[in-house]
């Protein structure tokens, strides 16, 4: 099953025309990526009813990207990823924590939304929590060593 894309809207300003915005929305992404600088060309549709804007004029230009819904994000350092699996530390309150397996969503240099796993108003280990994480694993081997008993 395929999710369609909301339309990106854009808007952009003109050196010479700081007063005024222009709005639109990206209509096509090229798909060719320059190797050397990372970046691809997008082309956007913009009302230019004075016809102030010319083909290929730079613009200073913001894409708003994303739901207009609020998602439940934690801090990136919050998530512990093995490569198959991501999970993040609960704090149960009393120092109990609960290691919870997550579904990530988009993320930025900071934070990772959450699709699933944690809802909001969890309180995640943000630090250390490969510690928390290492400890339990460890006590979890101890307890199937010893039949239940991880002392």
């Amino acid at each position: 099953m395929s999710r369609q894309s909301p339309p990106c809207v854009v808007t952009a300003l003109v050196d010479n025309q700081r007063a005024r915005i222009f709005a639109g929305k990206v209509a096509m992404i090229y798909p060719q990526v320059n190797k050397e600088t990372r970046t691809t060309r997008v082309r956007v549709e913009l009302a230019n009813p004075d016809g102030i804007l010319r083909p290929d004029m730079y613009v200073d230009a913001d894409i708003a990207t994303g739901a207009a819904a609020s998602v439940v994000t934690v801090p990136a350092s919050a998530v512990i990823d093995s490569g198959t699996r991501q999970v993040v530390i609960v704090d149960k309150g009393e120092g109990r924590f609960e290691s919870r397996p997550v579904k990530l969503g988009r993320r930025d240099t900071d934070y990772v939304e959450i699709r699933d796993g944690v809802a909001a108003g969890d309180k995640v280990v943000v630090a250390a929590n490969f510690l928390i994480d290492a400890e339990s694993n460890l006590k979890a081997a101890l307890s199937g060593l010893n039949g239940g008993d991880s002392k």
